[in-house]
């Protein structure tokens, strides 16, 4: 199991959709990378660089955006998973 620390949290990319809304098969060159991932663990939080407090606003099993580019990728137990800190989130889908 990987627990991640302060505040990063650990997620886990939702794969692209095959198909679109209308039916049409997409292949895998022409689907766009997902931005949505799901949460699968979280920080307990802690101080941030500047030594202010940082609350964890994300819980595991949330679906969440995030920056294209933000994290570290981690293989695990044959599972690809990304760490980022909670400000690369952009937001939670609901």
């Amino acid at each position: 199991m990987i627990k991640p620390l302060t505040d990063r949290v650990l997620i886990k990319m939702v794969e692209a959709e095959e198909t679109t809304k209308s039916g049409i098969i997409l292949t895998s060159g022409s689907q766009e990378k997902p931005q949505i991932a799901e949460v699968i663990e979280v920080g307990p939080g802690g101080k941030d660089e500047n030594g202010l407090n940082v609350e964890m606003q994300v819980k595991k099993g949330d679906k969440v955006i995030t920056n294209k580019y933000s994290g570290t990728e981690v293989k695990y137990q044959g599972v690809d998973y990304i760490i980022v800190r909670q400000s690369d989130i952009l937001a939670i889908v609901e």
